[in-house]
């Protein structure tokens, strides 16, 4: 059996090669990701396991089912990106890996919270040209503060269980009820109750078409003045231009993203200057003291990196030897 990593980085090769030696399977990585360039370099393998942010395109899959692969193993949570008619026509199994640390998107996410709320940024540029006066920047508390919480999976339950350590009220949105969360009674009917109650929101939903630009104009017309914004999720839910115009307009008083509707190609690369990233709103967000951008990091601890790698490999061999495994996603 033979299986090729594609997108493979430097931080998950110790994990791969323990892996490999521990099951004694034969895995070739490549750094370059899975594309119309180097899907030929899958010819001969039994199964392919990939991570990434740029489509995985009907033409790639119809050349990997002609080469015998149909064991697809996704290092990451999201599917959104995968050509799913091509999919089902060439018959390929997809597995992801649905947890491979809620921990630490929630973490950082809750991180970057209270960063807005005790102004650290503001206080850090100020700091920096040699202000160390208080006023006006004085702060919030979060636990006078309610948190509406979208989507109560896995990541969006740690979440809650942090924002509930500081002190705050919770409340969340999520047209499928967890039973424990059920329970405590948290739940609104729906995201304009949540959008009217909430002071900060956070959001914990994959990308979906239906939720594309679910934060836009009229979303944000019904929250509060002042409100915090909080996604970790996905950079398709928040409509950018609106987002930008809301923060002008003093209707969210500060946002923190972990991710962008434009990232791909831009996150993760090193432009050599803040001028020569390509992105004119991304620039307009970094320059401003109340957000908080950060290159599609929460997932990035060492936790993650060996799960996500471990797990995938695990489940491309499920598939190859036994047609299932528990993480299949169906299309």
């Amino acid at each position: 059996m033979k299986i090729i990593a594609y997108g493979m980085r430097d931080d998950e090769m110790p994990y791969l090669k323990q892996w490999s030696k521990d099951n004694n399977i034969e895995v070739k990585a490549v750094k370059e990701l899975l594309d119309e360039n180097t899907v030929d370099l899958a010819n001969g393998y039994d199964g392919a396991v990939v991570y990434q942010q740029k489509p995985y395109t009907a033409e790639v899959l119809d050349k990997l089912a002609s080469f015998g692969i149909k064991s697809l193993s996704l290092r990451n949570v999201g599917v959104d990106n995968i050509d799913a008619d091509a999919i089902k026509r060439n018959g390929i199994k997809v597995t992801n890996v649905p947890a491979y640390s809620p921990n630490a998107i929630a973490e950082l996410t809750a991180t970057q919270l209270m960063r807005l709320i005790r102004r650290t940024n503001t206080f850090d540029r100020k700091i920096a040209n040699g202000d160390l006066r208080w006023a006006p920047d004085i702060a919030d508390e979060l636990d006078q503060m309610t948190v509406g919480v979208i989507a109560t999976g896995r990541i969006g339950r740690k979440a809650i269980n942090i924002y509930k350590g500081f002190g705050a009220k919770i409340i969340a949105y999520d047209i499928y009820h967890n039973p424990e969360l059920e329970k405590e009674g948290i739940y609104v009917d729906t995201l304009d109750e949540l959008y009217a109650k909430a002071d900060v929101i956070s959001l914990h939903s994959p990308a979906t078409k239906e939720n594309e630009h679910m934060l836009n104009d009229e979303a944000f017309s019904k929250m509060k003045d002042g409100v915090y914004i909080l996604n970790p999720a996905r950079g398709a839910l928040i409509d950018t231009d609106a987002l930008i115009r809301a923060l002008d307009s003093g209707k969210v008083g500060a946002a923190a993203l972990d991710v962008y509707e434009d990232e791909v190609g831009i996150f993760n690369t090193d432009f050599g200057s803040f001028d020569a990233i390509p992105d004119e709103r991304l620039k307009n967000l970094l320059k401003r003291e109340n957000v908080l951008v950060t290159p599609h990091i929460a997932f990035y601890t060492k936790t993650a990196a060996k799960n996500m790698t471990q797990f995938a490999l695990t489940s491309n061999v499920n598939l190859i030897t036994k047609g299932t495994d528990d993480s299949e996603v169906k299309f």
